[in-house]
């Protein structure tokens, strides 16, 4: 298929007899088609918007509504904001149910004979793309020569789409962190220091992104023989393969990435990464099956009972549990697999309950000592 140009991108919107307050689905973290998105919005009065931790930019105007299972920036303390609690594995299910799309917006790689790539996210849009398909909905796609191709499940013809619209835009990264109070930066490399200690040769890693994970990746180049299931990876990642520390015979399995333009070259026609589905990175089978699984994620909150709160800030959500509780089930079905949490705001005060064996062998931790 041809690119085609704005003016008739909107003419086949208009053409299209979407209903009112059609829903849409767009490429979400780093990868919005940003343009393709203007041109709806301009386009439809109403409509609903889902889009997994969408970035800062998104349209905020009457008549737009967000729906997603994970909110980022863009869509965050939105009183127009639906959020839909359900593990990352099970949001596909939605796109055939109860959540069906009209319209997809895409953001894919300029093409490699007759297929595109999804490129730097693949995530939930495999089921979306299905589902938008059966029901006869419009696949739109930004088609950008700075998309990196990358193998797996994101990988279609062009003939899937029903518009595609070309540009060559520059992929966002996320900030260089700098100003950071140095007790806090002290911190992630500790607590990274002793993530990294309880990480043995040859073990599977899933990590998300943020100043712990960072310093436990950094921990990690001395390892040999690691492997990457996850549903994303950034920058760290690229270090461990630089060093010498994965294992080159496993894939780098993931859903979804982000991070520098570096990471991003790297990634480009890279045969060792596969981005797959996240119905197969997300489930716990699957997770559970990796050799020495290891599972680090941020929360919240933790309390002294291991109890993590992922998803608020007081009766306000604030992103949501996403993907942690399916690698925490993965990694605790799998022999010999962890799981370590970190807490990002304190610790409650605990309450002593006497059924609770935790309780029990732990009188010191309870004032007053029952």
């Amino acid at each position: 298929m041809n690119p085609m140009s704005e003016s008739q991108l909107v003419a086949l919107l208009q053409g299209r007899n979407l209903p009112d307050n059609a829903r849409v689905i767009a490429s979400g973290n780093q990868a919005v088609p940003w343009k393709l998105l203007q041109l709806l919005d301009e386009t439809l009065p109403t409509y609903r918007l889902g889009a997994l931790n969408a970035p800062a930019g998104l349209p905020r105007r009457d008549g737009v509504t967000y729906e997603t299972s994970f909110v980022g920036a863009g869509m965050r303390g939105s009183a127009r904001l639906v959020y839909i609690p359900a593990r990352l594995s099970q949001v596909p299910l939605l796109f055939g149910t109860t959540r069906k799309p009209d319209v997809l917006l895409l953001h894919v790689s300029a093409p490699k004979g007759s297929k595109v790539s999804l490129g730097i996210e693949v995530n939930i849009l495999p089921a979306a793309i299905e589902a938008c398909r059966a029901s006869g909905g419009l696949i739109l796609a930004q088609m950008n020569d700075q998309m990196p191709y990358t193998y797996g499940d994101g990988e279609y013809d062009l003939d899937l789409f029903d518009g595609i619209l070309e540009v060559s835009e520059v992929l966002p990264s996320p900030p260089a962190r700098t100003g950071v109070a140095s007790d806090t930066a002290d911190s992630a490399a500790q607590i990274g220091a002793r993530v990294a200690s309880r990480v043995q040769d040859g073990a599977t890693m899933q990590l998300g992104i943020g100043e712990v994970p960072d310093a436990v990746l950094l921990g990690l180049t001395g390892r040999k023989n690691l492997g990457i299931w996850s549903e994303m990876f950034s920058d760290g990642v690229l270090r461990l393969s630089e060093a010498g520390a994965l294992d080159p015979a496993r894939p780098i399995v993931s859903s979804f990435a982000f991070g520098s333009p570096e990471l991003y070259r790297w990634m480009d026609s890279n045969e060792q990464i596969r981005m797959l589905r996240t119905e197969t990175t997300n489930n716990p089978a699957q997770i559970a099956q990796q050799a020495g699984m290891t599972s680090v994620n941020t929360a919240l909150q933790v309390d002294l009972f291991a109890q993590a709160n992922a998803s608020r800030i007081g009766a306000r959500i604030h992103s949501g549990f996403g993907g942690q509780t399916d690698f925490i089930v993965g990694a605790l079905t799998h022999a010999g697999g962890k799981r370590l949490w970190r807490c990002g705001l304190g610790t409650p005060k605990p309450k002593f309950r006497p059924s609770c064996r935790f309780c029990a062998s732990q009188p010191r931790l309870f004032s007053p000592q029952p």
